[in-house]
Parts: structure tokens; sequence; C-alpha cells
């Protein structure tokens, strides 16, 4: 089945194959949200666990899937090879820093006073919904500079690599719908807002997904700078959003081992598929 997905996405132009897998990711967000439906709460231990997946799942995709593919492909020895990656890296980190503090947002087990961004008279709902897609610019962005990279040629760049990718974020995206779904619901928001609004944080994907494609395609050589700096906004959201947000309670421990869940999951496809 792998091997027919594989060959699907290198009949098609890489650009719509970034628009269909990061449209597949955007899907199980809004599977994941559904099952609001079906649950009108869920315990914060499992909340917790499941923050703690997607944070393992970010970080491995980061190295596995961004990084090492980044510094591969870079010419030269020592400092030369890894420059464009740390460049990279830290461009990320810094531009999702920059949105950190510009755009309104709350996290999931924050209080309604401790929103951060700009000062806004949002409700609690949309905080909260803004506060997962900044988790999901920089996941949309990655699968998509990845396509373009295929696009360009560039040997290191591979439609299984990925595809691979797409699918470990589509797995973390999962308990991610749930987890943003969950708490609307739990807060007094209708099933089917909580449901929209949970899908919803996700809808940047395929956004992002594109544009991370078109940029590479039309600018080969950033194809290493744009590969860290996804890992570097990744690995930002995951140490300032991600991980905090699993520290505030007693379920610490379960968080930490959904982390250590995540990563090996995305190690394995990496290595194992790719």
């Amino acid at each position: 089945m792998f091997d027919s997905i594989i060959r699907f996405f290198e009949e098609i132009d890489p650009v719509v194959g970034a628009l269909l897998a990061t449209t597949f990711t955007w899907l199980v967000t809004a599977l994941g949200a559904s099952v609001v439906f079906l649950f009108k709460e869920m315990k914060r231990a499992a909340l917790d666990g499941m923050l703690g997946f997607t944070g393992g799942v970010m970080v491995a995709a980061s190295f596995w899937s961004l990084l090492s593919p980044a510094i591969a492909m870079s010419d030269g020895e020592g400092f030369a090879k890894v420059a464009p990656s740390a460049i990279g890296f830290g461009l990320g980190a810094l531009f999702l820093f920059g949105l950190d503090k510009v755009m309104p947002h709350l996290h999931i087990n924050f209080k309604p006073n401790e929103s951060e961004g700009v000062p806004t008279k949002l409700n609690r709902t949309l905080l909260l919904t803004l506060a997962i897609t900044l988790h999901n610019i920089p996941e949309g962005l990655a699968v998509g500079v990845l396509f373009g990279g295929v696009a360009a040629g560039i040997p290191e760049a591979s439609i299984a690599g990925a595809v691979i990718l797409a699918i470990g974020i589509g797995i973390q995206n999962f308990p991610e719908g749930i987890a943003v779904s969950m708490p609307l619901r739990r807060h007094g928001l209708s099933r089917k807002k909580s449901f929209f609004y949970g899908q919803l944080s996700a809808i940047v994907e395929p956004i992002a997904g594109v544009v991370g494609a078109l940029a590479v395609t039309f600018f080969t050589p950033i194809l290493p700078y744009a590969l860290s700096f996804a890992a570097g906004a990744m690995i930002f959201v995951v140490v300032e959003e991600v991980i905090p947000e699993t520290q505030l309670d007693r379920y610490t421990d379960i968080a930490t081992l959904g982390f250590m869940g995540g990563f090996i999951v995305m190690m394995i496809l990496d290595v194992a598929l790719g």
C-alpha cells in the first residue's frame, strides 16, 4: 500500500502533492476533533499524554525529516556544511518567536488572563484556536518544503520522505484535534462549534504547505535553509508551547511518556520506511 501511495505522488506535480498531503494532515485533525461528538469530557491525563505525543513527533520529525537531509545536501565541509542549517534553524525559531508575540492566543491549559500576543477582545474560543494554529504553521511548511525539493530535483529530497513526514504529522494531528475540541466543549461550546474550531486550527497547513513548496521550487538554493527553518519553527513550538502546557498539573510523567512514544513512532516511520 505504501508503494502505491508513493507511485501516486510520483505521477503528479509536487506542488499539487504538497497540497494533497497537507490536506490529509488537516483532515486527520478534523477526524480527531470529531471525537467531541462521542464524548463530552476527557481526562486531563489523557490530554497531557496526547500533547506530549505531539511534541515527540515534532521533535523527531525536525531531526530525521528536516535537519538531517538539510545538512546532507549542503556543500563544503566543517562549518560551511552546517552553516545553512544553523542559520535556517535560528531564523525559523525567530519567525515563530515573532508570531508568538504578535498573534493573540491562549494555551489550552492556561487561564483566560494568561493570553499572549497583542491585547485583544477576542473570545476564549478563538484564542484557543489561534494557539493551536501556531503549532500547525511549521508543520504544513515542513511538508511543503520537502515536496518543493522534489520539484527542484534535489537528490536528498524524496517523495517517500515527504509522504512519511505527512503521515507522521497526520498521526500527531489526530490527538491535537482532540486536544482542541474537548476543552472547548468543556467550556460550554456546542459539539458542532467545538468540532468546527478544532478542525479550523489546522486549515493553515495546506496554505503553508503550498507556500513552502512554491518557494523552494522557484528558489532552489534555499532548500537547506528552508528545511532547517521549518525544523527551528517546530522545535520552538515544542519548547515554548507544547511542553509547558503539559507541566501545569500532576500528569507530567504521562506527558513525558507520551513524548517518548511520539518520538519513537516518528523515528521508526522515517528510518524504516524512508
